[in-house]
């Protein structure tokens, strides 16, 4: 007993691996696997356990001493699951050659068991070796009939199960764009949704990076997270991820932030923004969503909608891609005059050195000069004062002399 807990307590450590394959521990701790004492048998297989994690070569030399035999055993048998799942995790997350042997031994099905078990730190250990396998064999997680138990097991209010849950989730979920349709066939992307704006900082960030691992393979996902926004019986939890998502898909790419703008979510995300009623979290997440998604987009009508109605903290960003578009595009500058987009431009409140100045010069510097003018509020008023001001200058008249064309006039006139 004394001996197991000490090769336990020294493999925790990665420095002390390998002084102890050199010594031949695992020659001593092989028969001690399958000791009738159970809490020997259960200190071996954390001991090994520990050893494989540390070492991709102690982990192979365990499999070829049949530890993966025996870790199956204690899985499926004995009182020592929790060991024996996290020796298969240690041993597969270091390579695919690795990982196909613990899948090809039939550990999948048992680990999806062992998640079933009722304690709940066999559930967190049993969804961690998920984990490490779905890094390199995801295929067989999903043929394994995991997605579905995981997703159940979000259920489950324990923080740590929650978080390890969503993690075996994202594994799979970004490997292949089939795969996290699989995820989401499995009914992961609702309570992924829910749980973005958990309580618990870990599981939020679990929840973001699934969500994340979904919908970076696709942009059919931007409708749902739309809708979403746009109903009104939506909980803060749900507003906080759908905005938190939709920002994060933008700003991969201008054809990212264009199927976002498209979906009309830029003036929806707005209104949640300057909504009253809004959380300071909605606040903060739509805030951060349009930011997100205006420093790719490059569509005008949905830049346009939020130049006559933002805010200034948002208006510097629909301004600075306005920056990029017009000095290359002849007919974007024409639009811009003739939709009053020039004019809104002259009507801002800005302080000379900040960047909303700065990119307000750069778009007037694409326009003409009197153009810039005749938009510039007071300009009306200004023209009206040079009219007032001005002398008519009258050309001579007349009076001493007829006009050629009256000439012509009276000639016929005269011959009648």
């Amino acid at each position: 007993m004394v001996f197991v807990q000490t090769m336990a307590e020294l493999a925790t450590r990665a420095t002390n691996v390998k002084c102890l394959e050199s010594a031949g521990v695992l020659d001593f701790l092989r028969p001690l696997l399958v000791d009738p004492c159970s809490t020997v048998r259960q200190c071996a297989v954390l001991a090994v356990a520990r050893l494989a994690e540390h070492d991709e070569g102690v982990a192979r030399q365990q499999l070829n001493g049949g530890m993966l035999t025996v870790a199956l055993e204690n899985l499926n048998k004995f009182n020592v699951k929790e060991n024996a799942a996290w020796a298969l995790g240690y041993i597969a997350k270091h390579s695919q050659y690795l990982a196909g042997l613990v899948v090809d031994a039939g550990a999948l099905p048992l680990l999806v068991l062992a998640f079933q078990e009722p304690e709940i730190s066999l559930k967190q250990i049993a969804a961690g070796a998920l984990i490490d396998l779905a890094q390199f064999n995801p295929e067989a997680v999903v043929d394994a009939g995991a997605i579905c138990h995981l997703v159940r097991g979000l259920e489950n209010q324990d923080p740590k199960l929650k978080r390890s849950t969503l993690c075996a989730l994202g594994a799979v979920a970004s490997a292949r764009p089939e795969l996290a349709e699989a995820v989401v066939a499995g009914g992961a992307l609702p309570p992924a949704l829910l749980h973005a704006g958990h309580d618990n900082a870990p599981v939020r960030r679990a929840a973001a990076c699934l969500l994340r691992d979904i919908v970076k393979h696709s942009v059919d996902a931007v409708v749902t997270l739309v809708d979403i926004l746009h109903n009104e019986d939506s909980e803060d939890a749900e507003l906080c991820a759908a905005a938190w998502t939709l920002g994060h898909i933008a700003k991969h790419s201008p054809q990212h932030s264009l199927a976002v703008a498209v979906a009309n979510a830029l003036p929806r995300l707005l209104q949640v923004y300057t909504n009253p009623k809004s959380s300071a979290e909605v606040k903060a997440r739509a805030s951060c969503a349009l930011k997100q998604s205006l420093q790719c987009c490059l569509h005008r009508p949905a830049l346009e909608t939020l130049l006559h109605a933002a805010p200034t903290c948002i208006l510097k960003y629909v301004l600075a891609q306005y920056s990029k578009i017009l000095p290359n595009d002849a007919r974007a500058r024409r639009l811009f005059v003739t939709t009053g987009a020039l004019r809104r431009v002259q009507e801002i409140d800005t302080v000379p050195g900040t960047s909303l100045k700065e990119y307000i010069n750069i778009i007037n510097s694409c326009f003409p000069e009197e153009i810039v003018r005749y938009y510039s509020p007071g300009y009306s008023d200004t023209l009206l004062d040079r009219v007032e001001a001005y002398t008519p200058q009258i050309p001579e008249l007349f009076t001493d002399r007829v006009p050629s064309d009256c000439q012509s006039e009276l000639t016929i006139e005269n011959g009648k």
